[in-house]
């Protein structure tokens, strides 16, 4: 059974699931749905084509599925979807999509810390950790298992990679590799990502085949175009590092090294 407090306003054109919890003042829009288990603390916004996983939590003053700023924007019905397991904590905002990709979409069991920020057409992946006052510019693919550091503004259209973690404060301009740790001004690749890697199970000819091929990209004289061929030589290429050589031929906006 859920519990709505009385202030709160529900459009009935919205959808809620069985045991959901909505706090005080708070406003959930037409075609809004919310799924089993989400507990929707006080104050929130839940716009206009915004969907919730199951077991999602969201905390006060978060506003979710309002408006793209973009000026392109002509009021198409587009969504704003958050996976199963999703918290999104204080003050966040994420926007819903443009007909670019028709949505903005967060995957599941991720943490959206507060005052972190979703602009439209921005992807993000399961397990995905965004520290506070992460901002996201449009069409941002974040993909699984990434951290993102407190503060990090990210540029329109950029990558992440899976598996890497961005230090706090630092700017990200072009896209981020798999598996990378990063950080600096300008912002570089200090390594391989390995503690969480190990973390999550990699397997230590895994992370001696993703180390060999950092080397060779970030390590050696070699421009990207010569250390990918000198991978495809070198290296064996188990799955991990053909995620790599994917990605970076995948890349629209080029690597940071």
């Amino acid at each position: 059974m859920s519990e709505i407090h009385k202030t709160a306003i529900i459009s009935p054109k919205a959808e809620i699931g069985e045991n959901v919890t909505i706090g005080p003042f708070t406003v959930i829009e037409d075609s809004v749905i919310v799924g089993d288990n989400c507990d929707i603390k006080s104050s929130i916004l839940l716009a206009e084509g915004t969907v919730l996983g199951k077991n999602v939590n969201v905390f006060h003053g978060a506003a979710i599925g309002s408006s793209p700023q973009d000026l392109k924007f002509g009021g198409e019905k587009t969504q704003a979807i958050v996976g199963d397991g999703t918290t999104i904590r204080e003050y966040v905002t994420f926007n819903r999509g443009t007909t670019y990709h028709n949505r903005s979409e967060c995957g599941k069991n991720c943490l959206l810390m507060a005052y972190s920020h979703v602009a439209h057409d921005c992807l993000i992946g399961d397990n995905v950790i965004m520290a506070n006052s992460v901002n996201l510019a449009g069409h941002v693919e974040v993909h699984d298992n990434a951290i993102l550091g407190g503060l990090v503004p990210v540029h329109q259209f950029v990558k992440i990679g899976a598996h890497c973690m961005i230090g706090g404060g630092f700017r990200v301009q072009q896209d981020i590799i798999p598996y990378a740790l990063v950080g600096g001004y300008p912002l570089k690749v200090v390594g391989m990502n390995s503690i969480g890697l190990k973390r999550r199970g990699f397997t230590k000819d895994a992370v001696r085949s993703i180390d060999r091929a950092f080397k060779i990209l970030f390590f050696s004289k070699l421009n990207t175009t010569q250390a990918v061929e000198r991978i495809t030589i070198d290296t064996e290429i188990i799955p991990e590092v053909q995620v790599i050589l994917d990605f970076i031929k995948n890349s629209e906006r080029g690597i940071v090294k």
